[in-house]
């Protein structure tokens, strides 16, 4: 379907499920983020949270995940026996619009599905709803193939493009995607945290998704789940300030991505520590920038942060591969993920240090 045609699709769609104008101004409160107090509570019942950032090794992104074709059970319940066994409690897992748009009832029942897998793991999930990274061209349907030793070539943005975000026409479509999954998952003990946007600003959009950024904070609050509402902070220049403010007044708790030494760790937790909430790392562990289960996981440990490595198994995503580098063999050194395909770990040594810490 070509993509004017498929907006006009979502759009009538979005008449259904939603009331309201088509343009519906952001109306924050103040009360409806969480205080200080109500944040360490939650954070004091849920015990040390550590676990990735979870794709199945066939799935290239998002979409495939979750569409209907290619949603994998089996693969999923083989992979989070994986994580079962060296000691991760929680995913963090991409959700993408498009998949909701095409049938609201069916993707929400896959992602029941993906829940009872998970929980039959021990395992709660954080959900991500929106995401600046990667392809900014969405689609449904068969997903391109990976490209050889690339990074993330098939990962996509959701909505998507520049033009996606300035799009206001499209906003009754993403308020009823964001209202209906959080609505109906609101009580449900096995989701941990709404991810609500990852890397805001991302792709230089930087302050071109504020106006989506501000909508998607109220869209949520005005369901106000039970778990916790976040959009993790990730970039530290100038450039960032307004979206940093909008981040870290409207999340419930902190979260941020980490992919720097330890020594730059350590900076980034006194900073955050100012704003008085629990913290959790969404994003770490980059081999070849000095940021490694050794170097980060014992300070996650002793501080008491949350945190979740990028990757899981050498799949589709291609991220044992840098980011924006070349090359033509699998690498020595991994930047991301832990188990190859069969099960067996990049790293032995790691895995024996990350049981050390999530098992004892």
């Amino acid at each position: 379907m070509e993509a004017g045609r498929l907006q006009l699709v979502l759009f009538a769609l979005a008449l259904m499920l939603v009331t309201g104008c088509m343009q519906d101004q952001p109306k924050m409160k103040e009360s409806a983020v969480w205080t200080a107090d109500q944040a360490h509570a939650w954070y004091a019942e849920q015990g040390w949270i550590v676990g990735c950032n979870y794709t199945p090794y066939n799935a290239i992104n998002q979409i495939e995940l979750w569409q209907e074709a290619t949603f994998d059970p089996e693969t999923i319940d083989k992979e989070l026996g994986w994580a079962e066994e060296i000691g991760f409690n929680s995913l963090r897992v991409y959700l993408h619009y498009l998949v909701w748009a095409r049938n609201p009832t069916a993707m929400k029942e896959r992602m029941e599905q993906f829940l009872k897998i998970s929980e039959s793991h021990g395992i709660r999930v954080m959900f991500v709803l929106f995401d600046d990274c990667w392809n900014p061209n969405p689609d449904l349907g068969k997903q391109p193939d990976p490209i050889p030793y690339t990074h993330n070539s098939g990962w996509v943005q959701c909505p998507g493009s520049e033009s996606h975000l300035q799009d206001t026409s499209l906003y009754p479509v993403l308020k009823a995607y964001t209202q209906d999954i959080i609505r109906h998952f609101s009580d449900d003990k096995r989701v941990l945290l709404w991810d609500l946007y990852n890397e805001p600003g991302n792709n230089e959009y930087v302050n071109l998704t504020l106006p989506l950024l501000e909508r998607v904070f109220t869209w949520a609050q005005e369901v106000r789940p039970t778990q916790p509402l976040s959009v993790g902070i990730w970039g530290f220049g100038d450039e960032f300030d307004e979206l940093n403010k909008l981040q870290s007044e409207n999340s419930d708790v902190i979260t941020f991505h980490h992919y720097n030494d330890q020594g730059h760790l350590h900076e980034t937790l006194d900073w955050l520590k100012a704003y008085n909430k629990p913290l959790i790392c969404t994003e770490y562990m980059a081999r070849t920038r000095e940021c490694t289960f050794e170097s980060h996981m014992p300070v996650f440990k002793e501080e008491n942060i949350g945190c979740y490595n990028w990757g899981f198994v050498d799949g589709k995503t291609n991220t044992i591969y840098m980011w924006d580098s070349v090359y033509t063999a699998e690498p020595e050194l991994w930047f991301h993920d832990i188990f190859r395909q069969d099960g067996t770990p990049f790293s032995q040594d790691e895995i024996d240090l990350i049981k050390s810490l999530t098992l004892n």
